[in-house]
């Protein structure tokens, strides 16, 4: 039996996509944010509104209604590019996502950085890529 897709996330900033579950036990308050420009082509910064949220998932995994849960970080990219550069700038990404929260006093081993690159990615031109260019943040267990 196939492995179940998991369910596309929630854009919660520029950057950053949160799955469902995640968003509503934590009840993260976002803007809708679709149209929005992701990480610029071949950057791994975030941005003010990736902040907001990322304040708002590390409140709830510290003292909120998922304390001492795991979140994946999955790290993402458009199609251009080798296939090890855009797993490389998905790693980057993720890790950029998992700095800040550390700072925010989300524990290291709630955090499990990965890479999905360019493999998922739809875009097939510019507005698409953007899309393809951000970190989902998944619960696990």
């Amino acid at each position: 039996m196939p492995a179940a897709t998991p369910a596309k996330p929630v854009d919660a900033s520029p950057n950053v996509g949160v799955s469902d579950d995640l968003a509503k036990r934590c009840r993260l308050r976002f803007a809708s944010v679709e149209d929005a420009p992701k990480f610029g082509y071949n950057e791994d910064d975030l941005l003010p509104a990736d902040r907001d949220v990322l304040q708002q998932v590390a409140e709830c995994l510290v003292r909120g209604p998922l304390k001492g849960r795991a979140v994946q970080l999955v790290g993402r990219a458009d199609p251009r590019g080798t296939d090890e550069y855009n797993l490389g700038l998905g790693t980057r990404r993720a890790e950029s996502v998992r700095s800040f929260l550390l700072r925010l006093g989300v524990p290291s081993d709630r955090l499990s950085p990965t890479t999905r690159g360019e493999l998922d990615a739809s875009g097939v031109d510019e507005s698409g890529w953007q899309r393809d260019r951000r970190v989902d943040l998944e619960l696990v267990n």
